[in-house]
Formats: structure tokens, C-alpha cells, sequence
């Protein structure tokens, strides 16, 4: 026998705790998931980072960026590994990750205080729709446990910008953020400034194009992609302005590529377009198509961490 909580009743069983966001995306094409936990404090966090890579599981890598834990996972399930050290230090470990439907079941276990993390705190957030708890759950002390955590299953869908400036005003880093932040749809997830070739002969001033990514449902995807665009036509001071949209956790390699060698290459729009056909972006064109390359590079380079906003030399 199991009971489920809401999780507003959780936080009524046991008082109002930490996590202030818990986002799971999938890619059922690349059998991935990533998760985005945020935390009120650093050290919750740093803890939790050191105690599931420990185990193992599901999670391929986890890091921590402020207050927010990023894990990326594998879809199914495997064996967790505590090691020697649980029984003094304990441990937590998500087991299995499942797409059932429109929803995500995660299968999490904690000994010790980390039962207090799965059974009360995480099962809290806003962005849990339920928790499965087994009979002889028991929080905290020196006990084992584990939960079933269900979310709803949502994507990553990334918005790539470039050419909304001129010389004179605007800034497209700027308009992307606002986007981001001001966006009714889905969850605002991250926004990059991408460092394009210097010496382009087009660019405003820095060459720089931008991108933003949100967690969304699929049936989502049509109004936050309209949204986007009239979001964006009405910042743009440019003739020149295009958007491109992915979908997906996982960037090609081709496109990926394609977004460092604009760092140093003088490409043409029609190299864009073709890595794009063959790499399932999406290019819109706003108010021109000037901007294809950039919005293109933009998607490529959204994973590479701070190499998105420097050029090669910056990392010899």
C-alpha cells in the first residue's frame, strides 16, 4: 500500500521547507532528462551535488550554478551505489526516471537526514504535482527511505535572436532577457550572450546574437513560439531580424560546430540555413534574414558554457 500527497500537503504535514523550483525537461529521442532544482541556500545544494554523484544512479552529471542544481539523467533505471560511508554520512540518489503520459516519474531514496530532502522537501514544490509514499515511510533520524516523485513532463525549447540593434540603439542580449523574464508561457530556464566573429562585416558593434531557453509542455510549443515572435517584432529596431527554435536537450555535433566556427569564420547565410535543415532548427525571419547566421550560431553554441561568450582564443 502506498498514500499520495499533493504538494501543498506536504508542506501542511510538515512545514514549509526549501526548494523553490524543481523542473524536469526530457528528450525521449536521446533517452535524456535534465532536472532543475533550486534551493534557497548554497549549501543544501553543494551537499545534495556531492551525495548524488556519489551514488550514482540515473544521473549522468550534476552541477551547482548559484542556488540551482542542473542533473542531467538518463531515461530508465539503475542500481544505486551508497557505498561504505552511508551508514556515517548518509546519502541520497535518484534510482529511475520515467515518462509515463504527460507526467515524469523519478523513484528517489535517502538515508538519514536526506529523507527530510525527498519526503518533505522537494515533494513541497509548486512544481510537483504529487508524491508517492510507501506504508512505512519515515522521515529523518537514521532511516531509509525513498518516494516517487511525479512532475509534469515538459521540453526545452531554445529561441535563438539575432539583429534586433542598430548602430544607434537597441541591444539584443537586452531583448532576449526581457523576453525571457517576461514570458507567460512555459518556465523561463537560462539566457546566453553568444560572441560571433569580430571582424563580420555586418555587425552592429560587439557581433553578438543571443539565446533563451524555457521548459514547456508540448502542446505549448505553437503559442510559445507565436508569442516569441511578436515579442520580438515589436523590440526589433532592425530590418535584418531573425529567430530560430529548437527543440531538444540534446545540441547535434554539426551544430554545435557550426556555432564555435562563427567565432572565427565569415560564413554565409546559406551555410546557416543549410545547418539548420539538417539539424531540425527552425529559422523565422522577423523582419529580414540578415540575422540567420547569428540566431543559427546562437542555438549552437547555447550548451558550451562560458565558451559561448568569448571567441577561441580567449580559451588557448
Amino acid at each position: 500500500m502506498v498514500h499520495i500527497l499533493r504538494p501543498d500537503e506536504v508542506k501542511a504535514k510538515y512545514g514549509s521547507l526549501f526548494c523553490k523550483g524543481f523542473i524536469t525537461m526530457v528528450d525521449e529521442e536521446n533517452g535524456v532528462a535534465q532536472i532543475v532544482e533550486k534551493c534557497v541556500a548554497r549549501g543544501p545544494g553543494e551537499w545534495d551535488v556531492v551525495n548524488r554523484r556519489r551514488t550514482g544512479g540515473v544521473i549522468k552529471d550534476i552541477r551547482m550554478e548559484g542556488h540551482t542544481l542542473i542533473m542531467n539523467v538518463e531515461i530508465g533505471e539503475k542500481k544505486l551505489n551508497f557505498g561504505p560511508v552511508s551508514k556515517d554520512v548518509g546519502g541520497q540518489g535518484l534510482s529511475a526516471l520515467k515518462v509515463e503520459g504527460d507526467r515524469v516519474r523519478m523513484t528517489w531514496y535517502g538515508i538519514a537526514g536526506a529523507t527530510v530532502g525527498i519526503g518533505a522537501c522537494i515533494a513541497q514544490c509548486p512544481d510537483v504535482i504529487e508524491t508517492i509514499y510507501p506504508d512505512d515511510f519515515q522521515i529523518g533520524g537514521a532511516h531509509t527511505a525513498h518516494v516517487d516523485i511525479i512532475t509534469p513532463k515538459r521540453v526545452r525549447v531554445i529561441i535563438g535572436i539575432d539583429d534586433t540593434d542598430t548602430k544607434e540603439k537597441g541591444a539584443s542580449w537586452v531583448t532576449a532577457l526581457k523576453l525571457g523574464t517576461t514570458c507567460p508561457i512555459g518556465s523561463f530556464i537560462d539566457h546566453k550572450i553568444i560572441q560571433l566573429n569580430p571582424k563580420a562585416p555586418n555587425k552592429t558593434t560587439n557581433c553578438c546574437s543571443t539565446a533563451v531557453s524555457f521548459a514547456v509542455k508540448e502542446e505549448e510549443i505553437p503559442a510559445l513560439i507565436e508569442y516569441c515572435r511578436d515579442f520580438i517584432k515589436s523590440e526589433s529596431y532592425s530590418d535584418d531580424t531573425v529567430m530560430t527554435v529548437f527543440k531538444g536537450l540534446t545540441i547535434p555535433k554539426k551544430l554545435q560546430e557550426f556555432g564555435w566556427n562563427a567565432k572565427s569564420v565569415l560564413f554565409i547565410q546559406d551555410d546557416a540555413i543549410k545547418v539548420a535543415e539538417e539539424c531540425g532548427v527552425q529559422i523565422i525571419s522577423i523582419t529580414g534574414m540578415k540575422g540567420v547566421i547569428g540566431a543559427v550560431a546562437a542555438i549552437g553554441c547555447f550548451d558550451l558554457g562560458p565558451k559561448a561568450a568569448g571567441v577561441p582564443e580567449d580559451f588557448e
